[in-house]
């Protein structure tokens, strides 16, 4: 809650700026419904949608666009809008929650090559997303507040030279944009990161039926938040901030964990373990939950000084360097199916293994003069996966 205090400074300064413009836009006539007001809080829910489930949120935004648009009129709609877009992008959501369904039931290794493919989608969508379905919608609100601007046509008012133009013919919209665009992309990346991070939990989990329950989470909450905004859209907006408020809170753990499922994907695809070569002092790693003063799945990287082990890291990769000392007792590597890690005692788990590390757990344990090579087991996948939602790891402190 500490750091909450910027993006309260942020919304109120948008605020600051954006009613002054609602209120002079404003026509008493004009039902509130019609009202920019009204507009900004149906772009705040749309965006919001979107960034929980970007493929799913632009294909059904796309479908509505289409279907309640008039024929004549559907040519002129964003490409999202079109049919050869929107009906393949909830075809794939259809299919990719059949492999959902299926995958409840099937051993982990069947469906692990398909949930790196759904995090890569994701990643994917979500950018398409950003640069181009978020800014289409906010730049239609900013059309849509200029378009309130009355024509200052009074007949009673008498005017020369220069105050003859008609200052509501100039376009100003782009100058909204700047306003608005950035506010949207803002909101849609805080909200992304944090729907992102189910997707690598998803990867990351060992049994399906906790996939299927994640996933259920996600599309539920779209659900309602759709259901809320139909109902009512300033219903749907209050919804919108609190996911908002929510997603900032854990933002830092939705980007480790982005970036955990990035470079995961990434060596896995890649088949990065056939050509990984072991430095002598330093190799890239990610930490686990229980390495003191570092958060979980920061990434950073080992180093082997002349006085033992460090861990040297950048909060939020671009930040001064931090460095820690790691304890070197009783450090072991378990050896997993899919994820290996660096163990102190039985379960304490210091850092995770990206999958280059595949088969070169013998050799790592040599180079950091650590106990040997364990096999993980059914029991180390539950530790992990109680790090994963914060169970030990939810003692770390926070950097």
């Amino acid at each position: 809650m500490k750091n909450i205090t910027l993006p309260l400074l942020f919304v109120f300064a948008f605020a600051m700026i954006a009613t002054p413009l609602w209120a002079a836009t404003a026509d008493a006539s004009k039902p509130a419904g019609k009202s920019p007001a009204m507009g900004m809080a149906t772009a705040v829910t749309t965006v919001t949608g979107i960034a929980i489930s970007p493929l799913m949120g632009t294909g059904a935004y796309g479908a509505y666009l289409y279907f309640t648009t008039p024929a004549e009129a559907r040519a002129a709609l964003p490409w999202y809008s079109q049919i050869n877009f929107w009906l393949p992008a909830l075809a794939l959501v259809c299919a990719v929650a059949a492999k959902d369904s299926l995958g409840a039931v099937m051993p982990p290794g069947w469906k692990k090559p398909l949930d790196v493919l759904e995090t890569i989608e994701n990643k994917a969508s979500g950018l398409v997303a950003a640069g181009a379905v978020v800014p289409f919608t906010m730049n239609a609100v900013s059309k849509m507040l200029m378009a309130q601007m009355p024509a200052a046509t009074d007949p009673t008012v008498t005017t020369h030279g220069l105050a003859m133009l008609n200052v509501a013919a100039i376009d100003f919209s782009w100058l909204l944009n700047i306003l608005t665009v950035p506010f949207g992309i803002a909101i849609f990346a805080i909200v992304w990161m944090a729907s992102h991070a189910i997707n690598v939990l998803i990867l990351l989990s060992p049994w399906g039926a906790i996939d299927a329950a994640l996933k259920g989470m996600r599309t539920g909450l779209l659900g309602l938040l759709t259901l809320s905004a139909t109902l009512n859209p300033w219903i749907g907006a209050m919804l919108s901030v609190v996911i908002i408020l929510v997603a900032y809170l854990v933002a830092g753990w939705s980007f480790r964990l982005t970036i955990f499922g990035s470079i995961f994907s990434w060596d896995f695809f890649t088949i990065r373990r056939a050509r990984f070569k072991m430095k002598e002092t330093d190799n890239k790693m990610f930490a686990g939950g229980n390495l003191p003063e570092v958060s979980v799945r920061t990434y950073g990287r080992l180093r082997k000084t002349e006085s033992g082990l460090t861990f040297t890291y950048r909060p939020w990769m671009i930040l001064p360097a931090k460095t820690v000392a790691v304890p070197t007792a009783g450090l072991v590597v378990a050896k997993g199916l899919f994820l290996s890690s660096v163990l102190s005692g039985a379960e304490n788990t210091f850092f995770f293994l990206p999958p280059r590390y595949r088969g070169h757990e013998e050799e790592l344990a040599k180079t950091y003069g650590m106990a040997g090579v364990n096999p993980a087991g059914i029991r180390k996948a539950w530790s992990v996966m109680k790090e994963l939602f914060g169970g030990s790891a939810a003692k770390t402190q926070i950097v």
